[in-house]
């Protein structure tokens, strides 16, 4: 039996423009993806704009936020090593993978939306009706991608991402280069957020599945794998 096989894209951002505050990786919008692949046996492969080591937010390692799930990957040796081996995008831009994922912390926000080379696998991955999947501020990495028509492809489409107001609680407004909520309304995409901030928030149109926030991680991968088994049993 051949198993799916995914793409989960992380930051290699490790600092905020300022030069003072540290980001990166969420830990959690990794884990668990990376955890429900793995049960699945699907074929796994991490990649970062440049390859190499993945920084993490020390943030997202707070006992707050660090679910156990979590915590347990971040003890596990053979994990961290595949964070700091991530395979650069460059590398793996001519493969197909049956699901793009796209991982978030505040690091996607300066080397997600402007890479030519993830811009241009999201396109052939939309285009040939293949998963493409975000969470958080993975989102940004959609914001610029166009497809064969010229059109944005987020446009009139139903979509989630973190929200502006959130990033008034996490207390980065003053930090982040732009407001991402605002940038993907102005894309034409129909933006969709959960009554209570911080709380879990999973949008799905057609191929397209998007994650609000860390607290949407476990939903997100739920969504996803079940949509990549579906897709599965429709192509048999």
């Amino acid at each position: 039996m051949l198993y799916p096989n995914i793409l989960i894209v992380v930051t290699g951002t490790g600092i905020f423009a300022n030069g003072k505050l540290s980001t990166g990786l969420w830990l959690s919008e990794i884990t668990h993806i990376y955890h429900s692949a793995e049960e699945q046996k699907y074929k796994i492969t991490i990649a970062n704009p440049k390859g190499g080591s993945t920084p993490v937010d020390p943030e997202s390692l707070k006992p707050f936020v660090l679910d156990k799930l979590s915590e347990e990957y971040w003890k596990n040796s053979e994990f961290k090593n595949l964070l700091k081996q991530a395979k650069s995008l460059n590398d793996i831009s001519d493969q197909q993978f049956d699901c793009i994922y796209l991982a978030g912390g505040h690091g996607a926000m300066y080397d997600f939306p402007d890479n030519i080379i993830l811009q241009e696998m999201i396109k052939k991955q939309y285009e040939s009706n293949r998963i493409v999947s975000a969470i958080c501020h993975g989102v940004c990495g959609l914001l610029n991608v166009k497809l064969s028509d010229g059109e944005y492809l987020i446009r009139n489409k139903k979509i989630t991402g973190f929200s502006w107001f959130e990033e008034s609680i996490a207390r980065r407004k003053k930090e982040v280069p732009f407001d991402l909520e605002a940038l993907l309304k102005g894309r034409g995409a129909d933006y969709e957020k959960a009554l209570v901030p911080m709380t879990s928030k999973v949008v799905v149109d057609d191929k397209l599945i998007t994650g609000q926030n860390p607290f949407s991680s476990k939903e997100m991968s739920k969504a996803v794998i079940q949509h990549l088994n579906d897709n599965i049993i429709t192509n048999k």
